[in-house]
């Protein structure tokens, strides 16, 4: 079952007909697809969802409004960029930085959980508190890992860029150093 097979398996309802109050149709074009959620992308934006969301609910239950926005956001924001992914937003929206933007969401959201996390554990002694600094350092190495593979990939693509650039600047230097021996 996991990953997912080659062929999909036929669909029980197109024998027997639709089963009556099950789904609608257009609400499953709303949910990201297999293949995205089985993706390495896929996987770590629903870790880092679910695990902001865990966190988010351990400081609900020990009060600690400080500390409730963090999760809260984080965990919007990767549910964001989880179904932005899933349906290719950023191929439609071409004016947006996609990949900064989510290098700087892993960033942020690794630094400051790491520094909440430590808090969290250090002073308080509540064991929701201590729950939550374990989701919360568990999220911190899923954003660390994330934003470590956005940086291979976006250092990989403009090393791409830069080598395409030295070959033609090399080329109209070598043009214009054999266009000068040509002349005497």
């Amino acid at each position: 079952m996991w990953p997912p097979d080659a062929e999909p398996e036929p669909d029980p309802e197109s024998a027997h007909g639709p089963r009556s109050g099950r789904t609608v149709p257009g609400l499953r074009a709303l949910l990201p697809a297999r293949a995205f959620l089985c993706s390495l992308k896929g996987r770590l934006l629903l870790a880092e969802s679910g695990l902001s969301f865990m966190t988010f609910i351990c400081y609900v239950v020990s009060s600690a409004s400080a500390f409730l926005t963090v999760p809260l956001l984080e965990f919007l924001l990767a549910v964001y960029f989880l179904f932005a992914d899933a349906m290719q937003l950023n191929d439609k929206w071409q004016g947006l930085c996609w990949p900064m933007m989510d290098f700087l969401r892993c960033v942020t959201a690794a630094l400051i959980y790491f520094v909440i996390s430590i808090t969290a554990v250090a002073k308080y002694s509540d064991g929701a508190y201590k729950a939550a600094g374990v989701f919360g350092f568990f999220a911190t190495i899923v954003f660390a890992i994330d934003f470590y593979l956005i940086f291979n990939e976006v250092a990989k693509f403009l090393k791409q860029g830069d080598s395409g650039n030295e070959t033609t600047a090399h080329r109209t230097e070598e043009e214009n150093s054999n266009s000068d021996s040509d002349s005497d």
